[in-house]
């Protein structure tokens, strides 16, 4: 498994991998049936895709993946020696790589099928299952002393574990080259639970494109050292999260 492409930041991913093919299977039928969007990745590349598994064929041994709408990904991802997938379902992080993409279509749409991926990665353990937080009102995190004059400056959050959280850098404030920085007295306002203090390392950068156009670049950043009692700010601001999220859809049931 081409482990750079994942990015897991686990040094015993191995504890979570899967190898049965029964129940390998079984996780992507899951994943396709519910429409769960993936992450593809390009030979560790920064930039991404998302995509959707449409189609599993397990006597060929086929995994069919919807075709990206932008040429140039699907040219990248046929011409690439390893492909990084990244989902969840049911509340589990699911990783898998793969190689050898063709061309293909399915019910006469453009798509890319690549051999059924031999093992993956399930993380089910909390600290790395992550809420995505409100868009319309979004959180911020003011990053103290962010710029070489030391001005400190707020960025809206995307998401929140208690592994770390990522955040938006649209505009570039952090450079360049964000990973490995290591940012400390970082403030976090959680509406209805408190401020978090926290140090922060920039793990990962992810640049896209939006469908209008727009360039986003979401980092994903680590805690460091986070104190118990910040920990505990975050839980409860995570498990405050899925409460309003169950509620959303109990109201269209």
């Amino acid at each position: 498994m081409h482990l750079h492409l994942l990015d897991t930041g686990l040094e015993n991913w191995h504890d979570f991998e899967v190898e049965s093919r029964r129940e390998i299977i079984a996780l992507l039928r899951g994943i396709s049936n519910k429409k769960q969007m993936i992450r593809m990745t390009v030979d560790g590349e920064a930039e991404m895709s998302v995509t959707t598994i449409v189609d599993i064929d397990d006597e060929q041994n086929w995994l069919i993946l919807d075709a990206s709408v932008n040429a140039e990904h699907n040219r990248r991802a046929l011409a690439a020696s390893g492909i990084g997938f990244e989902t969840t379902l049911d509340k589990i992080r699911i990783l898998f790589t793969g190689e050898q993409a063709e061309e293909c279509t399915f019910e006469g749409k453009p798509a890319l099928r690549l051999p059924m991926p031999a093992t993956l990665i399930r993380l089910q353990r909390r600290e790395y299952y992550r809420m995505q937080t409100p868009v319309g009102n979004p959180v911020r995190l003011v990053i103290a002393r962010a710029t070489p004059d030391g001005d400190s400056l707020p960025f809206p959050l995307a998401d929140i574990s208690c592994g770390g959280i990522a955040i938006l850098d649209n505009k570039l404030l952090l450079g360049e080259s964000p990973v490995g920085q290591l940012h400390t007295d970082c403030r976090l306002d959680l509406p209805d639970i408190g401020t978090v203090v926290a140090s922060l390392q920039v793990r990962n950068s992810l640049d896209m494109t939006l469908l209008n156009n727009k360039f986003n670049r979401r980092l994903g950043c680590q805690f460091v050292d986070l104190p118990r009692g910040m920990l505990n700010h975050v839980q409860r601001y995570i498990t405050k999260l899925e409460r309003e999220r169950n509620a959303r859809i109990a109201g269209h049931d």
